[in-house]
């Protein structure tokens, strides 16, 4: 398995993921602290609010379902009745 690391402040951080995510070097991320907890806790309350006050990250989610905050339609049953 491949991966890229970023490391540096949350800024530098938070620069880095900007700037993949602006030339469309990927559509997402997933976030792996080394070191859990601290890695963890550092990426919840120090790179996320960095992201989020860079419109890269969501605030809040919109629906209460996995399936509405994906924003899929619910798929036609044959065999139900709406």
């Amino acid at each position: 398995m491949g991966y890229v690391v970023f490391k540096g402040t949350a800024v530098q951080v938070a620069d880095q993921i900007e700037h993949w995510f602006t030339f469309d070097a990927c559509d997402g991320f997933m976030l792996v602290p080394p070191v859990i907890p601290i890695g963890l806790e550092r990426s919840v309350d120090l790179v996320i609010p960095e992201l989020q006050r860079r419109g890269l990250f969501r605030t809040e989610y919109v629906g209460s379902t996995p399936r509405e905050r994906m924003g899929l339609d619910i798929p036609h049953n044959p065999y139900f009745s709406y």
